[in-house]
């Protein structure tokens, strides 16, 4: 499948219809007056989040969306029919920005959340509408008003509780496939993960979490060096982030102190992101190394250290509990925010 996690579209509103100048016709009716109805108004154009769609593969074809223009107002101050609207299918998770201002317009984090991005134009106001004392004979009508216009950029973020990050070829596909359904594409050369990967990893209670395996970061990825610029993205919505460093590497301490510097200058709250540190690939290391190496990387970071396999799938069961008591805990600390904060009663 080819992942396409950004995209520029076009939308335009509904030209609201014109009103109309009419006069009643009627037998015995010898001062019938206007009559003209008013315009209707133009469609609008509304994105809705639906959960079936994981891309935005199909506005690389489709960029421009039109709504449909209001009818004209009718005799017998019939007013015109409205523009039928246009309703836009984003997948959950899309950030919807103003390509020109570069504002940010709305996050759609919840399926069937709805956003109008361009108002249809009201419709004309017929001569009827004009009837007065002083005017009992207008002979004029108002134009339907144009639609909203703009150009969009839409950016998909994953939602994911649980972000894998690592140096390429550290094992983050071989891990997600480990714990969860996912079959990522496996192989032993950098950057075998082209697009992220979701698996859904069941807690003990039988509830899904979902882990997003980020591709590769390389060191000035947050400049656009490598594949992890554009996915960098993706990790701002994850609660929780879980270090994978490749036990085999040169010098694994050195990786993961690239990674924090991208995370730190990349911004937007992923260096205060909580995150685990795994050890992967221990079957292949010396036990002495890497307790030497579990040692260096806990005082450099304060936090204990995992030591994994993903391929013999060793160590993962107290690596993934310490993920839920994680989760749990952030969720336990928002819920107290939450009883924290004023409230504003009106």
């Amino acid at each position: 499948m080819q992942f396409i996690d950004q995209s520029e579209i076009e939308v335009e509103a509904g030209f609201g219809g014109d009103g109309l100048v009419a006069w009643r016709r009627e037998k015995y009716v010898p001062a019938g007056g206007p009559a003209g109805g008013n315009g209707g108004r133009g469609g609008s154009v509304f994105l809705v989040a639906v959960e079936n769609l994981q891309t935005l593969l199909d506005f690389q074809y489709a960029r421009r969306f039109e709504a449909e223009n209001g009818g004209r107002g009718g005799s017998n101050n019939r007013t015109g029919a409205d523009g039928g609207d246009r309703i836009i299918k984003v997948p959950v998770g899309t950030t919807v920005y103003d390509a020109t201002t570069g504002e940010m317009l709305v996050d759609l984090v919840e399926p069937e959340q709805t956003f109008c991005v361009a108002r249809g134009g009201k419709g004309g106001l017929g001569n009827k509408h004009f009837l007065s004392n002083s005017n009992r004979a207008p002979e004029y009508a108002l134009p339907g008003q144009p639609g909203g216009k703009r150009t969009l950029r839409l950016e998909l973020k994953l939602l994911a509780e649980v972000g894998i990050i690592g140096l390429p070829n550290a094992g983050k596909s071989t891990l997600i496939s480990s714990v969860s359904a996912a079959r990522p594409k496996v192989a032993d050369y950098p950057f075998t993960t082209l697009i992220p990967n979701l698996g859904v990893v069941r807690k003990p209670n039988g509830d899904g979490t979902v882990f997003a395996d980020i591709p590769g970061l390389i060191e000035g990825a947050h400049e656009g060096t490598g594949l992890g610029h554009d996915f960098l993205r993706h990790i701002e919505r994850t609660r929780l982030l879980l270090h994978l460093i490749d036990a085999t590497a040169e010098d694994p301490i050195a990786n993961y102190q690239i990674i924090q510097q991208e995370l730190q200058a990349y911004g937007r709250g992923l260096p205060e992101r909580p995150q685990i540190i795994a050890l992967n690939k221990s079957d292949a290391v010396d036990d002495e190394i890497l307790d030497t190496l579990a040692s260096e990387l806990s005082l450099l970071t304060q936090v204990p250290i995992f030591q994994i396999s993903a391929v013999a799938q060793t160590g993962l069961d107290s690596l993934l509990q310490k993920i839920w008591q994680s989760l749990d805990q952030l969720t336990q600390e928002e819920a107290d925010r939450e009883l924290l904060s004023p409230r504003i009663e009106y």
